[in-house]
């Protein structure tokens, strides 16, 4: 008979996130807890927060529900970035037992002496500068990549973000603690790591629990260069002031780091970056896509930006519309700004009204599936490496190019989690690209 409980996880919000949940999934397991699928009935589940994405309250209330119907009488902890900035709103929700912040997350299992439901949530909520310890965690699992944590906090002092209250100053991994982790990803077979942070350019910052380092970014990614058994190493979201020129050129002739740059931008205008407190002007922006796309031609470049926020006039929108209209770019992702107590940014004049933000954000996306459009249109007939995943979504099997081109063919289990050199031939109906596999051999199973 299994007498183990079982415990089951959901995560909302950022790839830190998902690497957050692996390493407190690894925590349970050591602990004796059997994981299962959300969906599935467990003694507790533990919800990984987070306070960006918009509605984040509602989903929340929505998920503390499925997991009450599945079984009522279920231990449920919240856990992340929302609760650590409202940890009284998600102990207040009907249902939660358990709310822990930006430090006690990783000793969760610590918290739960027995799993008998409370009659209120209890809230372990650090005051946030005590988060300047660092825990290092990847997510692995049923996927082909694996996100690994480099850096966590950030010292940026953005208007409109609520981060830095969420997950305190800026730290690092060690480098060698990286190099670990990293090496015991590629022990596990997977083909691809994706680095990931809060503000991963800042790398090497905290990496004593002060200031003082003795690394920087790209000697990490110079390191990671040289982990044996990796086939690709991607770089998430990175800062246009981080990214210097040093790491593109790295890049370029790297062995394993693929061509494919997430860089936000937030504005095209001057005027609201500033306004924003970001840390560079549009010009500099500009340098970067140029030098990417000069010792790149291929590279796929995606951009972060907001819409609606305080002080975006129609002049000052079109400003932005424009600039990335013009930008050699591949694929946006854009975000309705959205007020958030204690930033000041809530405090500012000239707020757009929702209606406008919305159009704004329409008029985005749509520029986004052009550019999309417009970057796969030129790759047709480049022979690039696919990696395959997992997954058999409606009979077909798909995958990414090193440039981030998704593919997809008709569902074969021999390719999950392989590398394969294909062409490039045609745009599907679906906006996915169709392919001819080079010769029928395997590149690296």
């Amino acid at each position: 008979m299994n007498d183990r409980k079982k415990v089951a996880f959901y995560t909302l919000g950022c790839k830190l996130n998902f690497s957050e949940t692996s390493t407190i999934a690894r925590n349970f397991q050591e602990e004796g807890f059997e994981k299962v699928d959300f969906s599935e009935h467990a003694d507790m589940y533990v919800i990984n927060t987070c306070s960006v994405t918009e509605n984040a309250d509602k989903r929340f209330k929505t998920i503390v529900k499925q997991a009450q119907k599945v079984n009522p009488d279920a231990f449920v902890a919240a856990v992340g970035c929302y609760a650590q900035l409202k940890p009284e709103e998600l102990a207040a929700v009907d249902g939660v037992d358990l709310v822990l912040g930006a430090t006690e997350k990783f000793k969760i299992t610590d918290y739960i002496n027995d799993l008998t439901k409370n009659d209120f949530g209890e809230v372990h909520s650090c005051e946030i500068e005590e988060a300047d310890f660092y825990v290092g965690s990847y997510a692995v699992g049923d996927r082909t990549r694996a996100f690994l944590k480099v850096q966590d906090g950030c010292d940026y002092k953005c208007t409109y973000c609520t981060i830095p209250l969420a997950r305190g100053i800026s730290r690092s991994d060690t480098l060698k603690n990286v190099l670990k982790n990293a090496k015991e990803i590629s022990e596990k077979n997977i083909k691809e790591i994706v680095l990931t942070g809060v503000n991963i350019g800042d790398y090497g910052k905290g990496e004593f629990g002060n200031k003082k380092h003795e690394h920087t970014f790209l000697e990490l990614v110079q390191e990671l260069d040289k982990v044996e058994g990796i086939k690709r190493l991607r770089i998430s979201s990175i800062e246009p002031n981080l990214l210097k020129n040093e790491t593109i050129e790295f890049v370029s002739k790297s062995n394993t780091f693929v061509p494919h740059f997430h860089i936000p931008l937030q504005s095209g205008s001057n005027t609201l970056l500033r306004l924003m407190r970001r840390r560079y002007m549009r010009e500099l922006y500009v340098d970067r896509v140029t030098k990417i796309k000069e010792v790149m031609p291929d590279a796929c470049i995606g951009v972060d930006v907001i819409v609606g926020f305080p002080g975006e006039t129609d002049e000052l929108f079109l400003e932005t519309y424009n600039f990335l209209t013009e930008l050699n770019i591949s694929y946006l992702h854009v975000f309705t700004y959205s007020e958030r107590e204690n930033t000041v940014a809530a405090e500012m004049e000239g707020v757009v009204p929702q209606s406008v933000r919305k159009k704004r954000s329409k008029m985005l996306r749509g520029l986004s599936v052009k550019k999309r459009r417009a970057f796969y249109e030129s790759q047709l007939g480049n022979t690039k490496t696919v990696l395959f995943e997992g997954e058999n979504k409606e009979g077909y099997i798909h995958g990414f190019t090193e440039n981030y081109v998704k593919v997809k063919a008709p569902w074969n289990p021999e390719l999950v989690n392989t590398l394969h050199e294909v062409t490039l031939t045609k745009i599907d109906d679906d906006g996915m690209v169709r392919f001819d596999f080079v010769k029928e051999t395997v590149a690296s199973s």
